[in-house]
This record gives C-alpha cells, structure tokens and sequence, in this order.
C-alpha cells in the first residue's frame, strides 16, 4: 500500500487547471481539481452521466446552474449534484489555489 497527501505534487506551472485522478472503479471516480483563477469554458456546460459530491478543501469556487442559480463554495462546503443537472465553474479565486475533490458515482 502507498499513501499520498492531497496537498502535496502541486504542479508550479498552473497555466491549466490540475486534474488528478485518485481511484477509479466501477461505480466510483474520485479526482482532486486545482484550479487557479480557472473557469469553464464559457459555453461549457457539465452533463454527466453520473451523481457529482463535491467538497472544497481549500479555496473559493462559484458553481452556476443552467436555470441561472449559483453555490459559492469556500474551505469545508460541499454539494451534491446530480447526473444530468447541467453546472460549470463560473470563478475560481485567482489570487489562492482552490483545491477540490470530487466523487463522481452511480
């Protein structure tokens, strides 16, 4: 067995945003997302296939929902999102990282 740390492996380059796949198995993915001032693409929206539990480890986010709603998420703020509810990053906070860690099941 090996363990990681969550706040270790933090590339210095974050011209992008991180996507690190952690576990994937049947049923069950969970990544951790860096971003950096980072936003989906302007017309981009998620529609996923699966059930989205969301948790900020660090940072701020803002989430905007197809019917115009928004969720500001700081340090210790989660969301459930389910399959098919359209969503994108709106803001990230450009001056911290914001480290996020999603699980996505079915």
């Amino acid at each position: 067995m090996k363990s990681a740390n969550i706040y270790r492996s933090i590339p210095g380059d974050l011209d992008a945003e991180v996507l690190d796949v952690i576990i994937s198995s049947p049923g069950t993915r969970i990544e951790r997302i860096i971003s950096k001032g980072h936003t989906s693409p302007e017309n981009g929206w998620y529609d996923q296939e699966e059930n989205e539990w969301v948790i900020v480890l660090q940072g701020s986010g803002i989430l905007t929902f197809e019917d115009g709603s928004t969720v500001q998420l700081s340090k210790g703020d989660h969301i459930n999102i389910p399959a098919h509810c359209r969503h994108r990053v709106s803001w990230t906070d450009p001056g911290q990282l914001t480290i996020w860690l999603t699980v996505f099941y079915w």
